[in-house]
């Protein structure tokens, strides 16, 4: 293998590995808050990417019916627990977040569907249409489960993703679409050439990883909002409300997504089952580097798998899916074993 060509395959390594880092960050994001596994967040990556190609052809994207029946269902959800509570007064405010507010970029997706705007526009659009999504699913899925253990979390959210990706394919098709770039043009780096959208997209990986890092580690809200996952039952005594909390996690990793989905779709043809690869590769990432608990340690676990998968290809692209995902057999492991080895050194310290 010549230089030139690992830095090629380098380059791809580390192109990919911040997909998988847009991916992985919204995946812990969620965990830490709400012990959720979120196998549908790479689904709402997808959606963007389809919904901002859909849009840019001039068509009526599908995204609108799915938002306005989730919508629907969250109000219906929300509804009727308030009535059982005795809380009818607060219905108007449940219409308002459930119904006025998804409304919003609905109203204007139909307003701009089929005429000529600025590519920035359908942007907006696109991530406004998918950023209700994140809460709306909390609500209907996830939320009158939250206090179950993480294994039944993790089947609904198995089962959501099933049920999302059944729906993009009605709505979508089965074809594969690619947005427009975002940015034109390039650089050349060491004799590689290296396009502004990938410059892009490896910097909003890196800026989002800092982001969240420093928002849960050295914010007030962070920090409660890591709490609710700890110890819901403290975070109640303390005054933090675990439902608005969730809410919170699901609002901001369905930005993320959002965003990943108008990054990652000009380069990657997304298809409607595009996203349940990228969500797993994504969570083989974060295993690797920290087990779903740091945000910088999923950004390298993510940027390895990445490596690890383009430097396998170049020796037999039939292998590279067997050697990721096999990885993650020895890595959880030995991480089982120092988990053992620490729990019998506190045991010794204890006796002590």
């Amino acid at each position: 293998m010549t230089t030139q060509l690992a830095l090629l395959l380098a380059q791809d390594g580390i192109t990919n590995g911040a997909i998988y880092v847009l991916v992985a960050l919204g995946i812990v994001l969620i965990f830490l808050v709400t012990r959720v596994i979120f196998i549908p967040f790479g689904d709402l990556v997808a959606i963007a990417a389809l919904t901002l190609a859909e849009l840019e052809q001039g068509h009526r994207p599908g995204t609108l019916w799915l938002l306005a029946g989730l919508a629907l269902l969250a109000f219906a959800f929300e509804a009727v627990s308030l009535a059982r509570a005795r809380a009818a007064r607060r219905i108007g405010r449940a219409a308002l977040l459930y119904l006025a507010l998804p409304a919003l970029p609905l109203v204007a997706a139909l307003a701009v569907a089929g005429r000529a705007a600025p590519d920035w526009l359908l942007v907006l659009l696109a991530i406004g249409l998918v950023l209700p999504m994140g809460p709306l699913l909390w609500r209907v899925a996830f939320r009158p489960i939250a206090d179950s253990p993480v294994l039944a979390l993790l089947i609904v959210a198995v089962v959501l993703h099933f049920a999302i990706s059944g729906l993009a394919l009605a709505i979508f098709g089965p074809e594969g679409m690619r947005p427009r770039l975002l940015l034109e043009g390039g650089i050349s780096l060491a004799g590689l050439r290296v396009s502004a959208q990938s410059l892009l997209m490896i910097s909003a990986s890196a800026a989002s990883s800092m982001f969240l890092w420093l928002f849960f580690e050295r914010t007030v809200l962070g920090k409660a909002l890591r709490a609710t996952a700890v110890n819901r039952l403290g975070a109640r005594l303390v005054g933090i409300r675990p439902s608005v909390s969730g809410a919170l996690a699901f609002l901001l990793a369905s930005l993320l997504a959002a965003v990943s989905g108008v990054l990652i779709g000009p380069i990657n043809t997304l298809a409607y089952d595009s996203g349940f690869i990228l969500g797993l590769k994504a969570f083989v990432g974060a295993i690797i580097g920290g087990s779903l608990a740091s945000y910088p340690g999923a950004a390298l676990g993510a940027v390895f798998v990445g490596l690890l998968e383009s430097f396998t290809a170049f020796w037999s692209s039939s292998l590279k899916e067997v050697v990721v995902f096999g990885l993650l057999v020895p890595v959880l492991v030995v991480r089982s074993l120092l988990t053992r080895r620490d729990d019998s050194d506190t045991e010794g310290e204890d006796a002590l």
